[in-house]
C-alpha cells in the first residue's frame, strides 16, 4: 500500500487542527517525501508533551507514543536531541490550553 508523504501528512493534520481552531506551526520542516513527525503539544502553562508514531510489529499498526513530557523546556531538549539523530525531522507545536492535539481521531496514525 501506498505510503503519505510527509508533507501532505502535515498539510492534511494542520488543517484538521484549524478546523478545530487549534493553534499549530512548523517549527522544523523536515524532509518532504519521508521525514518522521514529531508533534509538540503546549498547553501554554509551561508544560509540554511531544509525541511520535511509533509501529507495533505484533499487530502492524502505527500509534502515536508519548516521547517527552513535563516542563517545556526539558520536552524542548529532548526534541532537539531527536533532531540531532534525524535532521529530515518534522516538529510541528500545537498549543492548547485544554491539552488537545487530534492525534488520536481515526487516520491520523498511519
Amino acid at each position: 500500500m501506498a505510503r503519505l508523504t510527509a508533507e501532505f501528512w502535515v498539510q492534511a493534520y494542520l488543517a484538521r487542527l484549524r478546523l478545530q481552531d487549534i493553534p499549530a506551526f512548523v517549527t522544523s520542516h523536515g524532509d518532504d517525501t519521508a521525514g518522521a513527525v514529531l508533534v509538540k503539544l503546549n498547553t501554554l502553562d509551561g508544560q509540554a508533551r511531544a509525541f511520535q508514531r511509533s509501529f507495533d510489529l505484533m499487530s502492524g499498526k502505527r500509534a502515536w507514543v508519548v516521547l517527552a513530557e513535563g516542563e517545556e523546556r526539558a520536552v524542548d531538549e529532548a526534541i532537539a536531541k531527536q533532531r540531532g539523530f534525524d535532521p529530515d525531522l518534522w516538529v510541528i507545536e500545537v498549543e492548547d490550553r485544554a491539552g488537545r492535539h487530534l492525534l488520536d481521531e481515526p487516520g491520523l496514525a498511519d
